[in-house]
């Protein structure tokens, strides 16, 4: 696989990103890993994440499967988020400051 450069960091991060919403929710811990292993085979070393996904069981996955390669990873995650609420939606809500109704 090629990787990208971020920047001028010298970083080189795969061109595709692995989503781990469905880490802790859809996927249990076995799937999640299962998965996990399949894409690093595959030359991924990007991942996304967020503390909202799977009401933190993504990170606390994710976490604990790059304990042994976390030099070799880039991990992404959103904040402003929490468990139940979606990153669109704390994002909705920061723009709608003023009046006017917004997400629950």
């Amino acid at each position: 696989m090629d990787y990208v450069t971020v920047g001028s960091t010298g970083v080189q991060v795969s061109p595709l990103c692995f989503g781990t919403m469905s880490f802790g929710s859809e996927a249990d811990e076995q799937t999640s890993t299962e998965m996990f292993y399949r894409v690093r085979e595959a030359g991924i070393n990007f991942f996304d994440t967020a503390d909202a996904y799977g009401d933190g069981a993504s990170e606390k996955i994710l976490g604990s499967l790059v304990s042994d390669c976390r030099d070799e990873v880039v991990l992404g995650s959103k904040v402003f988020t929490r468990p139940g609420r979606t990153s669109m939606q704390a994002a909705f809500r920061a723009d709608t400051s003023s009046a006017g109704s917004r997400p629950a």
